[in-house]
């Protein structure tokens, strides 16, 4: 009898106490699997995110670091005759920075951008703010007109300019000779650097154009109208408004202008067949590491060279940005 009344007790307990068990289980399950579930939708995402970038990732892993860190590694290296192929450290880069072939060539890109760049990107900045002032269709017209220099490759551009400077057949002296005037030497020592600043503002002037314009149309209208309001004429708005409104893009397009300045390369290389005398292997640092490189087979000294001049745009470069930080709002 007892057994028979302790079984039904035992019984209920159990049952008492299973019973808040089994109502929280549910609970406990569904906030798990919505742990689960969350994780699971971040974990795709991230995957997602992974799988997309990959390409570029392993393009970028094979055809830039891959390419500077075995040219990083041949700097480094030292291959002569008699010693053969030894680790030489820092060698090649103290002669680097000795060399007076090299910094002859720093000298004469510095010179050369002190002169072309301003006249650029003063050209740039004009023609950007005539085509924001004017709405009509000339300045589509206007506008693509000085962007298309920058669609011709610059090889292409090189070698038409090329031609028209050639003393024997170019059209510019043949026209100078019809007219009866003194036939110029645009490839001659004392025009060369202004010859090839031609080229460079020609190809470039619309690309930074098209920068400073988009800038430009970023700037809130209201500003103008109350300029206009308190009696501001149109240059006045320009000059005391527009541009110091646009200084971060000023700042930004002359920071790319430099770099690619001080590695001028692609024109002097074009025009050297045609300007030999003229135009030397040392006549810029990248055609030098070119011409080390290619013609003389110094594969480590000119890794070092590149490196060095690496080394002399990252430096002008942040000169460069902490100088103009705070007037142009670029960190």
């Amino acid at each position: 009898m007892t057994l028979l009344r302790q079984g039904p007790t035992a019984g209920a307990g159990a049952a008492n106490t299973s019973a808040p068990v089994g109502r929280n289980i549910p609970a406990v399950d569904g906030s798990a699997g919505q742990r689960l579930r969350r994780l699971s939708g971040r974990t795709r995402h991230k995957a997602m995110g992974l799988l997309l970038v990959t390409p570029f990732t392993l393009l970028f892993l094979a055809f830039l670091v891959a390419p500077l860190g075995y040219a990083f590694w041949l700097s480094l290296r030292t291959s002569t005759l008699v010693g053969g192929d030894h680790f030489s450290w820092f060698t090649n880069y103290k002669q680097a920075f000795t060399d007076t072939q090299f910094l002859s060539g720093v000298r004469r890109v510095i010179v050369f951008g002190l002169v072309q760049i301003p006249i650029m990107l003063g050209l740039a900045l004009l023609g950007a703010l005539i085509i924001d002032e004017v709405t009509s269709r000339l300045a589509k017209v206007f506008r693509m007109t000085l962007f298309m220099p920058y669609a011709v490759p610059a090889v292409i551009g090189a070698l038409m300019w090329g031609f028209l400077y050639s003393p024997t057949f170019g059209p510019v002296n043949s026209l100078a000779g019809a007219l009866g005037m003194e036939k110029v030497d645009l490839l001659g020592h004392s025009l060369m650097l202004t010859s090839l600043g031609n080229i460079v503002t020609w190809q470039w002037t619309g690309y930074n154009m098209i920068v400073l314009y988009a800038a430009l149309q970023g700037l809130p209208r209201e500003v103008y109208e109350a300029a206009r309001m308190d009696g501001a004429s149109r240059v006045q708005t320009a000059w005391r408004i527009k541009i110091p409104m646009i200084s971060s893009a000023i700042v930004l397009t002359l920071m790319f202008t430099i770099i690619g300045t001080l590695q001028f390369f692609t024109e002097p290389r074009v025009l050297e067949p045609t300007a030999s005398s003229v135009i030397t292997p040392d006549y810029t640092p990248n055609l030098y590491a070119y011409n080390l490189a290619f013609q003389y087979s110094e594969f480590n000294y000119s890794a070092a060279i590149s490196f060095s001049l690496g080394a002399v745009v990252f430096i002008g470069s942040y000169l460069f940005l902490f100088a103009t930080r705070k007037r142009s709002g670029l960190k």
